[in-house]
């Protein structure tokens, strides 16, 4: 194979050195490049309205292949100052052909043609590839960030929906609406006063059981409240306490507790000396004042009215048997019993009892091969002995359905937000807090997304960047490629390696 043909191949980062290993430039050949460098910048400042050359000077490193090109178009526009011997007479064709004889001197230009080349293709590029590798990432990150952001948004809102939901309201005005529900709760302790007449039958067999294991029981002490609530209904506290119905109902507002008034730091003064005690009893039988024994050696003069009846009607004073303040309902006893915290717990108790025998009893029929029970159930009344696992399972879903009414999750709100004036309060702000959390997670988001635009934005300006250098550094890489060639006598020269993969 000729020789001439041979082509010549020289690595991408081993150019330069192999430029200098064979002569083709000196070792020191940048202190020479750094005066061509401040010449042509000199240059830039003079130079002619002319499109092309605006185009060269814009955003590029201008090297020698530059320089050649800004000559031929200053032929065009110095042509004006040619002269007889057709040399210029420009100061900028003067210069600019100056730089270029000093590239060409010693071949400085393709040392620096070559260091270009390798700089485009180990930092330039890959930097700028890197940093756009950094752009998708953040955009792959800022839309990892926003969806999660949308689920949390998504889970605080159906918290917040399915509780107001749960309450009954719209949750515009939250605390308004709150407190507007409070009218409700009489109907949801009515509902559960008329459910509680199904638990009757249940209520019977729990007391025979009763009666069955222990016959001096008090029919009276047996699941009290509930028994109450089958035979009379929701009734007022004071009713439920005197046995009697209230003439008048005092409403009974919830205000938050006080710091109790102590009489502590008071005066009173010097004590009264109210001398001896005296005994005075009234005697209600006998409508008689006992004054005690009274004589003349305590001091006191006795005087003789004869017999002194104390006619109680006569006096205006009403001594009932029962009730209290006259049959007026006040305070506590003005709550019916379903809604006084301390009857309605006692109420709850009742049932949670009612229910616990009922599973007693379901495991007992379930499991019917403990002789032991079956024999201490021989001798029980029909009532217990007719029950079957599906008569059981009837009354315990009647026991958990009045249960339910009671403390299902609004109903324990509605019952808060009566009796705990805080409770609104704490409620509404719980709420409240959902919508801000929404409200501050939608601004992240906001925030996020217009961070995504901003890195799509810079992507978009990176990559006409990237373009641009990788068509300079292959148009830069023939010039190279042809200018060595030139050397060795027009033999193909090849620069392979890293730039090839540009």
């Amino acid at each position: 194979m000729d020789e001439q043909n041979i082509p010549i191949d020289i690595n991408t980062t081993k150019l330069l050195d192999w430029l200098i290993s064979r002569r083709h430039v000196s070792k020191d050949w940048q202190n020479d490049v750094l005066k061509i460098r401040e010449k042509i910048n000199n240059a830039i400042q003079d130079m002619p309205e002319h499109q092309e050359i605006v185009k060269l000077l814009s955003g590029q490193h201008i090297n020698y292949f530059h320089c050649l090109k800004i000559t031929e178009i200053l032929k065009e526009t110095e042509a004006g100052t040619k002269n007889l011997f057709g040399s210029y007479g420009s100061k900028r064709m003067k210069d600019w052909k100056d730089i270029v004889q000093m590239y060409e001197k010693n071949s400085l230009y393709l040392a620096e043609a070559a260091q270009m080349l390798i700089r485009n293709v180990n930092f330039e590029v890959t930097s700028l590839r890197k940093q756009l590798s950094k752009f998708e990432q953040m955009q792959i990150d800022y839309e990892k960030k926003i969806k999660e952001l949308g689920k949390t948004e998504n889970v605080t809102l159906n918290e917040f929906n399915s509780l107001c939901r749960q309450l009954g309201i719209a949750g515009k005005d939250i605390k308004k609406e709150l407190k507007e529900l409070l009218n409700d709760l009489p109907t949801i302790y009515e509902q559960a006063a008329v459910r509680a007449k199904l638990v009757k039958p249940t209520a019977s067999l729990y007391t025979a059981y009763f009666k069955y294991h222990s016959n001096d029981v008090d029919e009276t002490k047996i699941l009290p409240l509930l028994q109450y609530v089958i035979e009379k209904g929701n009734t007022t506290t004071y009713e439920y306490t005197y046995g009697e119905k209230p003439i008048s109902i005092e409403a009974f507002e919830v205000h938050e507790e006080k710091e109790p008034i102590t009489t502590e730091g008071i005066d009173f003064g010097d004590e009264i000396d109210f001398g001896d005690s005296i005994d005075v009893r009234v005697d209600a039988d006998k409508n008689e004042i006992d004054w005690g024994s009274l004589s003349n050696d305590d001091g006191f003069e006795i005087v003789d009215h004869g017999d002194f009846d104390v006619n109680l009607d006569d006096t205006g004073i009403v001594v009932e048997k029962t009730g209290n303040d006259g049959g007026i309902a006040r305070g506590t006893d003005a709550f019916t019993v379903l809604d006084n915290p301390k009857t309605r717990d006692t109420f709850l108790n009742d049932l949670i009892e009612l229910e616990a025998f009922l599973l007693l009893r379901l495991h007992e029929k379930s499991n019917e091969t403990d002789l032991l029970h079956i024999s201490q159930m021989q001798n029980a009344p029909a009532i217990f002995q007719l029950q079957t696992v599906e008569s059981l399972s009837s009354m315990l879903s009647d026991v958990r359905s009045v249960l339910n009414e009671l403390t299902n999750k609004r109903t324990q709100h509605l019952h808060n937000i009566k009796h705990f004036p805080k409770y609104i309060d704490i409620l509404t702000d719980s709420l409240r807090q959902k919508l801000t959390s929404i409200d501050r997670l939608r601004d992240t988001k906001k925030i996020f997304e217009a961070k995504i635009q901003e890195v799509r934005n810079q992507s978009s300006s990176t990559l006409p960047v990237i373009d641009a250098i990788v068509k300079s550094t292959k148009i830069l890489q023939k010039q190279i490629e042809e200018e060595i060639s030139k050397k060795y006598k027009g033999r193909p020269v090849h620069i392979v390696g890293s730039v090839n993969m540009l």
